[in-house]
């Protein structure tokens, strides 16, 4: 079995390579040719804790995987990363067990991937001006995945405390197709009141930026708020957009931005355009008009960590990365 740190899948994958098989895996999805169990929680109450089990197979490419995400609340005050996560890579005709990597980098990469995908269907060709509302791990990839994309110019960043927002700026510049022109904007509505695309990759439980202030044509991508409680999008841009999930089971069970506002009697599921996937194996229209609010609400899928997990894998094998364990 090949052993993968993080170094290890970081080099394995870009973010170009990794919105392409992202793409992919969704239109396998939509189109019925991949099976993905509901992930399982267990909740580990002694220690502030859960731990999900997420499988995947994806029949087209026969890409086969499990993630393992744990995620101990108390972590942080330990010194502890809040989520620990391991991916392990079977071989679909055989059984074998052929990797395990560190799966804290791969969820960031193909959560980016996602929105990557989203954004080169949906965003206007001509966008240029992105926002980006938490300035964390999920945040980075974000950024990294819509320059991958589009020509960005100008990017804002905020984030509930301004000294993540000036290492994010830091860390971000010069990384491949990140603009220069990185600014921390200083409110939500300095961060969307030009902006073209938006990503929220937070933990809000309400509505981080006003309806009001968002730009005609724009598009969002949110991948946080992935339980019924917590919330990023206003109800009022909900009804609005043309609303795109990445799997409509797992949209409606988990995704708070969509949730509260059936809850609220403001959209109901008829409201849901489409899934990523259609669009993307061509079953539906991505954007139809230029004014039009396109909103892609993400709260991930299996069939992202499989396919970005076997591709990792056949990378490292042929750049000879990572080391090899006998079972």
């Amino acid at each position: 079995m090949r052993i993968l740190s993080r170094s290890d899948v970081q080099k394995s994958l870009s973010m170009k390579d990794a919105i392409v098989i992202v793409r992919d895996a969704f239109a396998q999805l939509s189109s019925n040719q991949a099976t993905v169990p509901v992930r399982i929680p267990i909740p580990i109450q002694k220690h502030d804790g859960v731990t999900l089990f997420m499988p995947a197979h994806l029949h087209t490419s026969d890409a086969l995987a499990i993630k393992i995400v744990s995620v101990h609340n108390q972590n942080p005050a330990k010194g502890l990363p809040l989520i620990h996560a391991l991916v392990v890579v079977i071989d679909a005709g055989t059984g074998k067990p052929l990797a395990a990597m560190e799966g804290g980098y791969l969820t960031a990469l193909r959560t980016g991937a996602a929105s990557g995908a989203a954004t080169d269907l949906l965003a206007r060709r001509d966008a240029r001006v992105a926002a980006i509302f938490g300035a964390g791990v999920q945040g980075r990839t974000q950024l990294l995945a819509i320059a991958s994309v589009r020509d960005l110019e100008r990017v804002y960043v905020y984030d509930a405390v301004p000294a993540q927002v000036e290492k994010y700026i830091a860390d971000m510049r010069g990384q491949p197709g990140v603009p220069s022109d990185l600014r921390a904007a200083s409110s939500s509505t300095q961060a969307i009141h030009e902006a073209d695309i938006i990503c929220t990759a937070t933990t809000s439980r309400q509505a981080v930026f006003n309806h009001a202030d968002l730009k005609r044509g724009v598009h969002i991508n949110a991948v946080g708020a992935y339980t019924p409680e917590m919330q990023e999008i206003p109800e009022e841009t909900v009804r609005a957009s043309k609303l795109v999930i990445d799997h409509r089971a797992s949209a409606l069970a988990e995704a708070g931005d969509l949730i509260i506002a059936m809850q609220k009697g403001i959209i109901s599921e008829s409201h849901i355009y489409a899934e990523i996937g259609e669009i993307a194996a061509g079953k539906k229209p991505g954007r139809t008009s230029d004014d039009e609010i396109t909103f892609f609400k993400s709260v991930g899928n299996a069939v992202q960590d499989a396919s970005v997990a076997r591709a990792i894998y056949d990378a490292a094998m042929k750049n000879n990365l990572g080391s090899e364990a006998e079972l």
